[in-house]
């Protein structure tokens, strides 16, 4: 079994993770610090529309903005002859465009349901926003926040349509996991097409492992 499928997804969702998390967490915030009930609602369907789009749609959308005739593709190819369609690049920005919406909605779900107390106790000591945000409201929502980031790992280690379109299915560089399996399937080479399946059902076991324990540890915390 050729493991350069499994090396490319784990370094394709670990690096697209550090970013859904971090980008996820402050939309949340944003979000969540909203008032108005009409902005909030749009700006919550555009973030989270990737989550309900079929992925070749999302990917499609991608290829148009990042393909070499589009204004980011186009830009980086011009002025610093990078390339980001069909490149491992391309994999991390497919993951992280699918990924992203189950980090969001994770994290402001997490954060709104924090003790508003809490907040307002803060506030008369004191502390600015952020200040209560990374002293009070990260740490009591810690617990479904990394739920979020577990679940955003696994979409992003699984991811298929997009990264077909962005990306391609280029052995060595772009075939991810995914990929790999249609390919071998499609060769007719199914013992290989078993293992890789059974890779994924691995780390598949292991993310619901992790997300029950997160999900415990958020109970105790309420």
């Amino acid at each position: 079994m050729n493991l350069s499928p499994i090396l490319i997804s784990i370094r394709t969702a670990t690096a697209a993770i550090v970013v859904t998390f971090f980008l996820g967490l402050l939309a949340a915030k944003l979000v969540a610090g909203i008032r108005g009930k009409t902005g909030k609602m749009i700006l919550d369907g555009i973030l989270t529309l990737p989550l309900v789009l079929p992925p070749t749609v999302a990917g499609f959308f991608l290829l148009l903005i990042f393909g070499v005739r589009g204004p980011v593709g186009k830009f980086f190819l011009d002025f610093f002859s990078v390339k980001i369609a069909f490149s491992w690049g391309a994999t991390v920005l497919a993951a992280v465009a699918i990924s992203f919406p189950l980090m969001y909605r994770s994290a402001r779900g997490a954060l709104e349901q924090v003790d508003p107390n809490l907040i307002y106790a803060g506030r008369t000591l004191g502390l600015s926003e952020w200040q209560i945000f990374w002293k009070v409201s990260l740490p009591t929502a810690l617990p479904g926040i990394a739920s979020g980031g577990v679940l955003a790992f696994a979409r992003g280690l699984g991811e298929f349509g997009a990264t077909a379109m962005l990306a391609g299915n280029i052995a060595g560089k772009t075939r991810t996991l995914p990929l790999a399996i249609y390919s071998t399937v499609s060769a007719g080479d199914m013992d290989t097409a078993y293992n890789y399946v059974l890779v994924i059902v691995i780390f598949s076991f292991a993310v619901v492992a992790l997300m029950n324990y997160f999900t415990i540890q958020e109970k105790r915390v309420k």
